[in-house]
């Protein structure tokens, strides 16, 4: 192959080098000025290329120096490698020429290992002869408590069986371990018999560290022994003993905890009956702040320092006192045991006088330990200590209306106060019943408090429901026979003013003093007491006026009777035993009477007793109408009610309807007054113009066609009088023939 197919890379170059050249000198001489520089560039490129020449020979010469030394190694390096393959060929030889030789090593090698053990074995066999007679004298210083000594030659015994052991499981020879393992069976009673001793000296802890601290010390230095020796064998993982790890320090604190728990905590031995459980709580209290002392100030000082003994104590006495007060729950427990656990748990138990006691503070912290009742276990005992004290609220309030409506048949008037009202302790009695549950429940938690102000005001409305059902019993005995009670109207005052205590002192049970507000149920329920209260009363006024109103409309009163004088002394008679009342209950049952009287009269006028036949007599009734108004209304003006608030005007408007002299105009007449009572209906207009006996077909077609023409709204303001009115039915006419019967 030529040179160029060789290096095409080289072609290339010398090509490119050659138009670049071409390209620079045209560039150059491109000028005919530009030639008279011809020779000077001749000689510059002259010395270039020569620089370039002398730099690649230098190059090469160096590189060629450099491939001769590289060879040169190269050479020497093969000649020590062929050196050493001799040396290792001969090596070889020799080794295959020695190998007869070390199969006698090896046996001498199985003898040397056989004589080593036989030396270990004769090194120990004194101690084997004599495992019987350590295992005695441990025996006997256990008993004597001489367990420091004892301890350390049950682990020097341990120790060698352990050894022994150790050795057979490295050489594979398990099955001779069962004999080791018979040969040194002492050592499990004698293990048995120390822990005993151990256990029982770390029960009685609290005692010996106040007493005879040695003797726990001593315990303590013999769990850790055993502690080290557990963890230097579970470290090295190679073999572990029969027995191990043995984990005493985890049975000190087992033993520890139940030791307290069983000193203290059984549910079954406690009488929760009556005061027992105030006792058993308080020696509790005593007890447990009495141990921590003997922890914080001794025991601490008897055992390292990692054992953190006064936490665990601690822990522990917090967590059984948790278990303990949940088995106690577990009882029907009454209200004041309830109330002792829930105030002991969340209240004595954090104080001064007991966890949070300065003999304890600061080492003793028993925040991280959470609540000894769980929100849940307080939240389910507050609602069962709500539901014993509804309970006795309950009795009590049944028991308080027992008395009071036995007062009633009294021979005597109710109490009265320093202002001469009617009352009775009732009011007081309640109040104070549910104030003072509340307030005893304010001392243990806010929703306690709040859990029982909303029982109260439930038990409170349902004893004004049962309060309303006695009223109502009672009022229909005295209606059977009106001496009984003898002072009916003055205990149903007494009720009213009772009703008005309780009405303004209720809002004092709220636990927020800056939140009065009381529940709407429970105002209507006291709204219903008083009209009840004053329904009752206003029906024993009518059993009284309603003689009198059977008496009108009739024609003796048309000539002048002393009626309605006689209605006046009942109605005044009735108002002075009213002002034994409260103003404000006062002035409604004078506004209620005074509307009891207008429309009882207005009813009497529309019973159809009496139609007037000439103009005379509408005349008179319409005079007797004027009297009558005029003397109610200054009855009731006397008695302290204003007249804007009677509705006796009614009478002076039905005498305009009755004094109009034509009757044509009864349908402007009769708009006015359906304006002013719109509660009026046709029926009532129909009755009422009767009364008149003038009134034609139709001039009544038209009044009731105005009517019906001019419907009216009842303003929210108006105090209805003819609603409450009814009409009696008219008389259907006879429409069979008279005849004799067959």
């Amino acid at each position: 192959s030529s040179p160029d197919e060789e290096w095409p890379e080289a072609e290339k170059a010398e090509k490119l080098a050659r138009g670049a050249a071409l390209k620079w000198a045209s560039g150059v001489f491109y000028c005919p000025e530009k030639l008279e520089g011809l020779g000077q560039y001749r000689r510059r490129e002259t010395q270039r290329n020569s620089s370039i020449q002398s730099r690649l020979k230098s190059t090469v010469q160096s590189y060629l120096e450099g491939v001769s030394a590289g060879l040169e190694q190269l050479r020497s390096a093969a000649q020590e490698v062929q050196s050493v393959c001799q040396d290792l060929g001969a090596a070889q030889w020799a080794l295959l020429d020695s190998a007869d030789r070390f199969r006698g090593l090896q046996q001498m090698r199985a003898l040397m290992a056989e004589h080593v053990q036989l030396a270990s074995v004769v090194q120990v066999l004194p101690q084997l002869f004599s495992v019987h007679e350590v295992f005695s004298h441990t025996l006997q210083l256990l008993h004597g408590q001489h367990l420091l000594e004892a301890h350390a030659e049950l682990m020097m015994m341990e120790h060698l069986r352990d050894d022994i052991l150790s050795q057979l499981h490295l050489r594979g020879l398990s099955s001779a371990q069962a004999s080791v393992l018979s040969y040194f069976s002492g050592l499990q009673e004698l293990n048995e018999s120390l822990a005993k001793q151990l256990w029982d000296i770390v029960g009685s802890s609290l005692r010996l560290v106040h007493k005879d601290p040695v003797l726990f010390v001593t315990a303590v230095r013999i769990i850790e022994r055993e502690e080290k020796i557990d963890d230097t064998l579970l470290l090295e993982a190679t073999f572990l003993p029969p027995g191990r790890p043995k984990g005493w320090r985890q049975k000190f604190y087992d033993v520890l905890q139940e030791t307290i728990t069983e000193a203290h905590f059984h549910a079954a031995c406690i009488d929760i009956e009556g005061p027992g459980l105030a006792r058993h709580l308080a020696a509790l209290q005593k007890g447990i702040v009495s141990e921590l002392r003997v922890v914080k100030d001794l025991m601490v000082q008897c055992v390292p320092a990692h054992y953190n003994i006064l936490s665990v104590c601690t822990a522990t006495y917090h967590q059984a006192l948790t278990s303990h007060l949940q088995d106690i729950l577990r009882e029907d427990l009454d209200k004041q045991a309830l109330f002792l656990l829930l105030e002991w748990a969340l209240r004595v138990y954090h104080s001064p006088e007991m966890m949070g006691h300065p003999d304890l503070l600061p080492e003793v912290d028993i925040s991280a330990l959470g609540p000894l009742m769980s929100p849940e276990l307080v939240d389910q005992t507050e609602r069962k200590y709500v539901v014993k004290v509804k309970a006795s609220v309950l009795e009590w309030m049944q028991r308080t209306l027992e008395v009071e409506f036995k007062e009633w048949f009294r021979e005597e008037e109710p109490e009265t106060d320093h202002q001469g009202f009617f009352q009775s302790a009732l009011p007081v009695i309640v109040m104070q019943m549910l104030n003072e549950n509340i307030q005893v429940a304010s001392l243990i938690t806010d929703s306690l408090q709040q859990k029982v102000y909303n029982m109260a005001l439930e038990e409170l409305e349902a004893f004004l429901g049962r309060l309303r059902e006695a009223l109502v019993q009672c009022g229909k005995e005295h209606q059977k026979d009106r001496t009984i009670p003898k002072y009916y109207v003055s205990y149903l005052l007494a009720m009213l003013n009772n009703n008005l205590a309780l009405s303004s002192s209720v809002s004092s049970l709220h636990p927020d003093t800056t939140c009065r507000e009381v529940p709407t149920s429970l105002r209507a329920a006291l709204d219903r007491t008083q009209k009840k209260a004053c329904q009752l009363l206003l029906e024993d006024l009518l059993l009284d006026l309603q003689p009198l109103y059977l008496q009108l409309p009739s024609r003796k009163w048309l000539s002048g009777s002393q009626l309605v004088s006689s209605m006046c002394e009942v109605i005044d008679k009735y108002a002075k035993n009213f002002s034994r009342v409260r103003k404000p209950i006062f002035t409604l049952l004078l506004m209620e009477s005074e509307l009891l009287v207008a429309s009882q009269y207005l009813r009497a006028l529309m019973q159809k007793k009496m139609v007037c036949k000439s103009e005379e007599e509408r005349g008179q009734l319409c005079d007797r109408l004027l009297q009558d108004a005029t003397q109610l209304r200054e009855l009731f003006c006397g008695l302290g009610l204003d007249q804007s608030q009677q509705s006796l005007e009614v009478l002076f408007a039905l005498r305009e309807l009755i004094c109009l002299n034509d009757p044509a105009l009864l349908s402007l007449e009769v708009l006015g007054f359906i304006t002013k009572y719109p509660d009026v209906s046709d029926e009532h207009i129909t009755t009422l113009l009767d009364l008149r006996g003038d009134v034609s077909k139709e001039v009544r077609h038209m009044v009731l066609e105005m009517m019906v023409q001019h419907p009216q709204v009842l303003p929210e303001s108006y105090r209805p009088i003819f609603s409450t009115i009814l009409v009696p039915a008219p008389e259907l006419p006879f429409c069979l023939r008279k005849g004799k019967c067959a």
